[in-house]
Order: C-alpha cells, then sequence, then structure tokens
C-alpha cells in the first residue's frame, strides 16, 4: 500500500536552471571530497597517490553513488534542491521511481567510464608501442565523438528542458521534483517596489561621494545668520575673535583668511583642503591667505 502510494504521486517538470545547478553542485561536492581525502595523505610522501588515483577517486564515486544514486534516485546537489529522477521509459505520468539495471548502468557511464579514461591515457602515455597506437587513436575518436554527442545534447536541452547529460538521455531517466512546489505568496507589488527601492539607493551611494554638503552646511548657514560688517576698530575686532565662525567654539590657533572672522586652525585647514573654493560661512569672503591671528585674546575674557 505505502509502496502504491509513492507510486501515485504527480510528476512536476524542474527548470533548466535548477538542473545544472544540480550538476555544479555535485561536481563541487566531488572537489570537496577529493580535497579531504588527499588531505590525510599530507603527511606522507609526494606522490604516494598518483599511481593509483584513477582507482581512488573510482571507489569514492561509487561510494557516493550507492548512497544517492542507488538508494534515494538522487544525487546530493539533486537532493538540496529537492530533485530526483524518474524512469522516463514507464509508461504512466506518475511518478516511478529508477530500475536496478538503470542504476547500475548509471554507474558504469559514469564512475566507469571517468576511470576508463584516465586510466587508458596513464596506459598509452607511458607505454608508446606501435600495436597500441590504433587502440590509442580509436579510444581517442570514441571520447571526441561522445563530447560531441554531449554538445548536441545539451543545446536540445536548452530548447526542451528535459536530460541536462548524455548519460540521462541514453538510460531514460529525467529530472523531476521530489515534492509539490509551495504557492508562491510574494505579490509583485512588494518586488516592485523593492526593485525601485534597491535601484534608488544605488543611484544614491553613486552620487553621494560627488555632493560637497559641508560647502551646503556652509552656505545656508550663512543665509540664515546675518552678514556681520567689517570692524571699524581693534576692540571690535577683538570681540568676533572669541568663537571660531566654523565650530562657535574658543579658537584653538587662531587664524584669518583674509576678513574680519577668525577660525580654528584645524577647522579652517581642513575645510580649505576639502574645498579649493572656501567662503566665509558669516561674510562669503574666499580665502585669500591663511595667517595667524594678530590679536591677543585671553580666556579670562569669556567671564567678566
Amino acid at each position: 500500500m505505502a509502496s502504491s502510494t509513492g507510486n501515485e504521486k504527480s510528476v512536476n517538470p524542474v527548470l533548466r536552471i535548477s538542473q545544472l545547478d544540480a550538476l555544479e553542485l555535485n561536481k563541487a561536492l566531488e572537489q570537496l571530497v577529493w580535497t579531504q581525502f588527499t588531505s590525510c595523505f599530507s603527511g606522507f610522501k609526494p606522490g604516494v597517490l598518483a599511481h593509483l588515483e584513477p582507482e581512488i577517486k573510482a571507489f569514492l564515486w561509487l561510494v557516493l553513488w550507492r548512497f544517492t544514486i542507488y538508494s534515494k534516485n538522487a544525487t546530493v546537489g539533486q537532493a538540496i534542491l529537492n530533485i530526483q529522477y524518474k524512469n522516463n521509459f514507464s509508461q504512466t505520468e506518475k511518478y516511478q521511481a529508477l530500475s536496478k539495471q538503470q542504476k547500475l548502468w548509471y554507474l558504469v557511464l559514469t564512475v566507469g567510464g571517468r576511470w576508463l579514461e584516465e586510466r587508458c591515457y596513464d596506459l598509452f602515455s607511458s607505454r608508446p608501442l606501435q600495436s597500441l597506437c590504433k587502440v590509442k587513436s580509436l579510444i581517442s575518436f570514441g571520447t571526441g565523438l561522445v563530447k560531441l554527442c554531449g554538445l548536441l545534447n545539451f543545446l536540445v536541452f536548452l530548447q526542451q528542458g528535459r536530460f541536462a547529460t548524455l548519460t540521462e538521455r541514453v538510460l531514460g531517466i529525467r529530472a523531476v521534483f521530489g515534492r509539490p512546489q509551495g504557492v508562491r505568496q510574494l505579490g509583485f507589488d512588494y518586488m516592485n517596489r523593492e526593485l525601485l527601492w534597491h535601484g534608488f539607493a544605488e543611484f544614491l551611494i553613486y552620487l553621494l561621494p560627488f555632493i560637497n554638503f559641508q560647502k551646503i552646511k556652509l552656505k545656508i548657514s550663512s543665509w540664515c545668520l546675518p552678514v556681520a560688517g567689517l570692524p571699524s576698530s581693534d576692540q571690535a575686532a577683538a570681540a568676533q575673535c572669541k568663537e571660531c565662525s566654523l565650530c562657535g567654539e574658543w579658537p584653538s590657533l587662531p587664524h584669518t583668511i583674509g576678513c574680519s572672522h577668525v577660525f580654528c586652525y584645524y577647522c579652517i585647514k581642513s575645510n580649505y583642503l576639502h574645498d579649493l573654493d572656501f567662503t566665509c560661512p558669516k561674510c562669503g569672503s574666499e580665502v585669500q591667505s591663511l595667517q595667524p591671528l594678530k590679536y591677543k585674546i585671553e580666556m579670562a575674557e569669556l567671564h567678566p
């Protein structure tokens, strides 16, 4: 009863991008397994695995096949993406698991094919005999033909969306979703609003470095504050020297730019370096020359 119920579940086709993502995940897993395995022999003599590398890889891929395709009808990458293989030779549209023959042939064509390619290359490269030249040429021709068929299969896959690899097409195994996909609850209004906001944020990030906020701030402050007239005596000039025209505090190392107002040295220097067209925020005078203040101001003048 349980098996019949499992075989009656509907089949949901898989998007092309999901199938390609599953293939990339499988390659990443194989590379990760091989890296972890070789790290166990880091303390041994270099090249200790070179002679048996094709056989070791084939054994590791055999273990992966046993716990993925053979037991779950799906690779690791497919399991992550909720995908599994379906027997496409079945007459019904309901899901049907892979047969044992399909699983074994999958092992032969994937693991066995890669092992044969690597091992034959090592054998023919180390033994350049004339009797083996014909065999080598036949194997090279067969390998090229298989790769060409794989390219044609990939082009057909891009058009039809089924059988991402040549092995899947030959064995008649098709990738389908293992569980029904949930209904998308996200509205397009929300997506459009998010896209517009992110686009506006990126535009601001690009635009903000070109805006001189310090100059705008000083310009606004010069509009809000009354324009100070030029002093008529040294006493009036000294009265204006009790605070920095930028920070409003007691001027530290007071300097002038040619007008009657005083600035801290670090305030005027940093603003002038930031903006060469700096003008006094109180009277609008341009920087003529940065000179130390000639008047001597005592702190006691702040507390009469």
